[in-house]
């Protein structure tokens, strides 16, 4: 049976009262926080949509990914139910399922945890990849074994608002393969990133990348050099 855990900083939580909060549904965006711990900064970012949710830390200075997780989640009684597809800790914490006691505070969200937390929204920024994908196969596309929904090893992109993530899993097993995000911009068939976090590789923290892109049908192609400088052809497929 799974268990349902209440997590502090993420990993154990309890509730506050704010007597200026309002109950309200999460308005979609990402969001940002900092927190100051053991003279480092830790930057705390959640990108949320209509039904999914994504948490991740990491410091910048000196660079390190701490952790990630996500989701699809229900919101009800100010208490937001995240089904996790990922979580970075699972060897270590097991969690599958979260619960977030949380509030809107105008345009900020609360979440209601030991430490209080409160994330400020990131600005709007409309662009052409906006969305999730699924990595598919590896192009060029001539009729090659695709992977997707159905197939529990997964490669998960989501990006919203100028800022992107790849999440690489695999929803059977728990196992987690890595992570990587930062802000990226996509105009008129060019897509550049700049890597804020990379589980893999912290010395590639503040590189930036470009590829070219086109998009086909439900498909996003995706050209370029990977972060090794190898050569690269993906092909993306949009996630309903």
């Amino acid at each position: 049976m799974k268990s349902i855990k209440l997590v502090s900083g993420f990993l154990f939580f309890c509730f506050l009262t704010l007597a200026t909060e309002v109950k309200a549904q999460i308005s979609p965006g990402v969001y940002h926080t900092e927190q100051e711990s053991d003279g480092q900064t830790i930057h705390h970012e959640i990108k949320v949509n209509s039904n999914y949710f994504v948490y991740t830390s990491y410091t910048t200075n000196p660079a390190n990914f701490i952790k990630t997780l996500g989701g699809f989640y229900t919101s009800k009684n100010d208490i937001l139910k995240v089904s996790l597809e990922f979580n970075s800790d699972y060897e270590t914490n097991g969690s599958t399922e979260l619960a977030l006691p949380y509030t809107m505070k105008e345009s900020s969200l609360v979440l209601r945890t030991a430490d209080g937390l409160v994330f400020e929204p990131a600005a709007k920024i409309a662009q052409d990849l906006d969305g999730q994908w699924l990595f598919a196969t590896r192009g060029p596309d001539k009729g090659q074994e695709r992977r997707g929904e159905e197939s529990p090893r997964k490669t998960l992109k989501f990006l919203m608002d100028g800022h992107f993530q790849w999440i690489a899993y695999n929803t059977e097993t728990f196992e987690f393969s890595g992570t990587g995000g930062g802000s990226f911009t996509s105009k008129n068939g060019l897509y550049t990133e700049t890597i804020a976090y990379f589980s893999k590789d912290n010395s590639r923290v503040g590189a930036t990348l470009k590829f070219n892109y086109q998009l086909k049908d439900m498909d996003w192609h995706h050209k370029g050099k990977n972060s090794k400088g190898e050569p690269m052809y993906e092909i993306w497929a949009r996630r309903q």
